[in-house]
């Protein structure tokens, strides 16, 4: 592992102290807190890695294309979207014995305004936004301090993706449990795909849209 400077071991600490205190502080949350986050990341990224903000998140140039993005991506959020409806949700629904509340979604159905407006708000904070948060920033800070064998790896999923299902309290128990999984999930294929952030802020997008999609027509 490199030494890493001063800059490399202070930004990251203060940044996360600053994730914190928006996630957990007696700041009021809103469905914009992700992208002022994302903003934050940036930021940070751009003094610490003296300008290159993007590449240390993982936004490779050379997996910027359609084919990566517009095909396989869709792809795969699409056989994720499939495993999460008829096995990882009805799994641990049974195993808490409670349903995911949904709820918050009910406004969704048949009201198409609404479920546009959605769909660009989880875009911007789910696709965008939380892939940097917790993929592109969190995940790869873990690795550049810990490195990426298999325990730091298993280590570096269970307590990311334990604060990521915190985030959805939501849903409650069964919905945390859910997101614990997908966003393991996420992370594994995240390592598999040499750390390419735009793959998974594909996923997530695509992901979220089959999940509004189907609230809107009454599926759910």
């Amino acid at each position: 592992m490199k030494k890493m400077t001063l800059r490399q071991i202070v930004i990251p600490l203060v940044t996360l102290a600053i994730i914190c205190f928006m996630y957990f502080g007696p700041i009021t949350r809103t469905p914009f807190e992700n992208i002022i986050i994302s903003i934050i990341i940036i930021i940070a990224n751009y003094i610490e890695f003296k300008g290159k903000p993007f590449s240390a998140l993982g936004f490779k140039r050379a997996k910027f294309n359609a084919k990566n993005l517009l095909v396989h991506a869709p792809l795969v959020a699409l056989g994720f979207f499939i495993f999460y409806v008829f096995v990882v949700v009805p799994g641990i629904q049974m195993l808490t014995g409670v349903p995911i509340d949904y709820s918050s979604m009910s406004q969704l159905e048949g009201n198409l305004e609404t479920t546009l407006v959605w769909l660009l708000i989880v875009w911007a904070t789910a696709g965008f936004g939380e892939e940097i948060i917790f993929r592109g920033y969190l995940m790869r800070q873990f690795v550049k301090f810990f490195g990426d064998s298999k325990i730091s790896l298993a280590i570096n999923i269970l307590i990311i993706c334990g604060f990521f299902g915190y985030m959805h309290m939501q849903q409650g128990i069964t919905g945390q449990l859910v997101v614990v999984i997908i966003g393991a999930l996420l992370s594994i294929i995240f390592y598999i795909r040499k750390y390419d952030l735009w793959f998974m802020i594909m996923i997530h997008g695509f992901f979220n849209t089959l999940g509004i999609l189907s609230f809107y027509f009454g599926l759910v």
